[in-house]
């Protein structure tokens, strides 16, 4: 830090040239765009840490600096003086306020300089593909513990990491990240890439290519760069296995096999009797051979929470990936706005763990609240972690009033459409405010939040500009009252993956008529949100004619007294005349009555309905102006669903 600072001081001549350009830039603007929250900036602050204060892409932070002239000061470890960081600030339309105790926080370690001189780490391999083409099987074959023939549909229902020990490994140990099948879990497969050095793409030899391979085929192609990718053709020992199929759908999409000249290996498995493992685990650990994986196994822990869940007896506690320094007992840590003191740590088969080093999963006990999916887990003393914690609280709080006051707005306003919508019954006016999408609003409970994090992605995604999924809550637990009276606030319901019910809960919800739907399998779950949003979608009405008569003959008939009626001799032309559908008379090609049947006879007799081909009398209710050929027609109205 000691030499950042040395640089920070060191400002070439051109930073005054610098400054003002992006004072010149920014001034034309400043009745247009004006500053919209406030932010905190310590005095000094790398270009790293000020993308995080900011939010934005440190890559766009830089791109913003080169246009400014600052090209030679946009490294990510360049330390800035406040007067740089604020304009840039006021460049990304936020107010700038120097300030070190508010700006304070805890950030990731600066790279090592020269990594070569770093121990290597294990590699963190992620196993992804389509849903049952034997991901966790062959996990399960690896590590030599049953969790497949335990889950949901045979799905794995949320992110699991497990050390599994290789001797072929230059560590010692292979980390694998066990994501779900399903395409509804494609958000926390994007996490799992993100922290993953090798991407093993399952397919099945008897399945081939299928959607959510696909889905993750280009995953991978976003990520050539980072991660190395092996291709595993699981179930080779199946009768109907055909792998050169595989291998050539798979080059269709893109994937440029060994076996036709690429640089990408493929490895025929089977997870079930254990058929090429050997092969796979060679292939995998000469790769990270290859990459020559390093990082410092001292110093601050830095990593990534994998999974979160409420753990009787422990609390809340989180899945960490440790990705550098080392991570022990006692050590305090931050990830989000939650923080703890590590208190238990332990392996994916529940023995204790006293130190955690890079590349290493482990559960952590002894946090405060309970950390989210994704979050980065840093290290820092006590009281550095309480300072940065009290400042990310106040910042998330101030996001919150702005987003309550968005959400107040959206509330009044709504309501103001409802007493219009009541004061005026003109169907036009009624039309014009139902002009806006309906919502199925909807209070989500999940056993972890990686879990919830994937339902809320792919419900979210349900719905068009006609109807839509709003998620008002999201949370991780058994579903509690405080979610059934949010459910009836927002008159939504309760989606619970995963979780328990209590029966006092489902008694409250029925009490007041909130709807629940639990189920273990996420497909389920979207098949009904589907279903539910689709019947808020406005329907359709089709008229379809069942029957037509030509009218040949009009009589009057007398009935009491003097008073005569009118009856018209017809024939069946089409279909059948019934006197339960609506009638229409039809002159010229133009409809000049709508209505029904008064009276359908044949032979002075009643009849409910008469075939093609026979005659009948017909009077309509209300009308007597037929005349020789007309067309009577029998029709019925047909609603039609919407579809999405």
């Amino acid at each position: 830090m000691n030499n950042l600072l040395t640089r920070a001081s060191d400002t070439p001549s051109r930073g005054s040239t610098s400054r003002q350009k992006l004072q010149r830039d920014r001034a034309p603007r400043t009745g247009k765009r004006p500053s919209t929250s406030k932010i905190y900036i310590p005095t000094t602050v790398s270009v790293g840490q000020l993308a995080r204060l900011l939010n934005v892409r440190q890559t766009l932070l830089q791109r913003k600096m080169i246009d400014a002239g600052m090209a030679a000061e946009a490294s990510y470890d360049h330390v800035l003086t406040s007067d740089y960081a604020a304009l840039l600030a006021e460049e990304f339309g936020r107010n700038p306020i120097i300030n070190d105790e508010a700006a304070f926080d805890i950030y990731p370690p600066v790279p090592h300089p020269d990594p070569t001189t770093l121990p290597t780490r294990p590699p963190i391999i992620t196993i992804m593909g389509h849903v049952d083409h034997g991901k966790t099987t062959l996990l399960d074959t690896l590590r030599s513990a049953s969790v497949a023939d335990n889950e949901a549909g045979g799905i794995t229902q949320h992110i699991g990491a497990f050390s599994v020990p290789v001797k072929e490994s230059s560590s010692g140990i292979i980390t694998f990240l066990d994501t779900p099948g399903h395409a509804a879990f494609s958000a926390m497969r994007s996490r799992g890439a993100s922290v993953t050095d090798i991407v093993v793409l399952v397919v099945a030899a008897d399945d081939g290519v299928m959607p959510q391979t696909k889905e993750v085929i280009e995953l991978i192609k976003g990520e050539q760069d980072k991660v190395g990718v092996v291709v595993a053709i699981n179930k080779v020992d199946k009768p109907e296995a055909d792998v050169e199929k595989v291998q050539h759908a798979l080059l269709a999409e893109g994937v440029q096999l060994e076996v036709f000249g690429g640089d990408i290996p493929s490895v025929e498995v089977s997870g079930l009797t254990g058929h090429g493992l050997d092969d796979l685990i060679d292939t995998l650990s000469l790769i990270a051979e290859v990459q020559d994986l390093r990082a410092e196994q001292d110093g601050p822990a830095y990593g990534h929470v994998i999974e979160s869940r409420m753990h009787k007896g422990l609390g809340p506690t989180a899945t960490v990936l440790v990705l550098r320094g080392c991570l022990t007992p006692g050590t305090h840590i931050l990830a989000g706005t939650s923080s703890g003191k590590v208190r238990l740590m332990s392996d994916s088969s529940g023995a204790p763990v006293k130190v955690a080093y890079p590349g290493m999963a482990v559960t952590v006990s002894g946090w405060r609240s309970l950390p989210g999916a994704g979050d980065e887990v840093v290290q820092g003393s006590e009281g550095d972690v309480k300072k940065a914690l009290a400042n990310r609280v106040r910042k998330k709080e101030v996001e919150t009033v702005l987003i309550d006051a968005e959400a107040i707005n959206i509330a009044r306003a709504a309501e103001r459409e409802r007493v219009r919508k009541e004061e005026d019954k003109s169907q036009d006016m009624r039309n014009i405010l139902d002009g806006g999408p309906k919502e199925l609003r909807l209070v989500i409970k999940g056993d972890v939040s990686g879990s919830v994090e994937a339902v809320v992605g792919a419900l979210e995604g349900i719905g068009n500009k006609k109807a839509r999924v709003k998620v008002v809550s999201t949370g991780v637990g058994d579903v509690m009252e405080s979610d059934v009276m949010m459910a009836k606030a927002a008159e939504g319901i309760i989606v619970a993956f995963s979780v328990n019910i209590p029966r006092s809960v489902e008694t409250t919800a029925a009490q007041n008529h909130v709807p629940i739907y639990s189920s273990k399998i996420i497909y389920r779950i979207m098949d009904e949100v589907r279903d539910r949003v689709t019947a808020l979608l406005p329907c359709t009405y089709e008229t379809k004619v069942t029957g037509e008569a030509t009218v040949l003959q009009l009589f009057d008939i007398h009935i009491k007294g003097k008073t005569t009626k009118k009856i018209a001799g017809c024939r069946v032309s089409n279909g059948t005349i019934e006197k339960s559908k609506g009638a229409r008379v039809v002159r010229n090609g133009q409809v000049i009555h709508e209505g029904f049947l008064d009276a359908l006879k044949q032979h002075k007799k009643d009849m409910p309905e008469v075939k093609k081909g026979t005659e009948c009398g017909i009077s309509l209710q209300d009308y007597e102006d037929l005349r020789d050929g007309d067309l009577i027609q029998m029709y019925q109205t047909i609603e039609i669903p919407g579809v999405l």
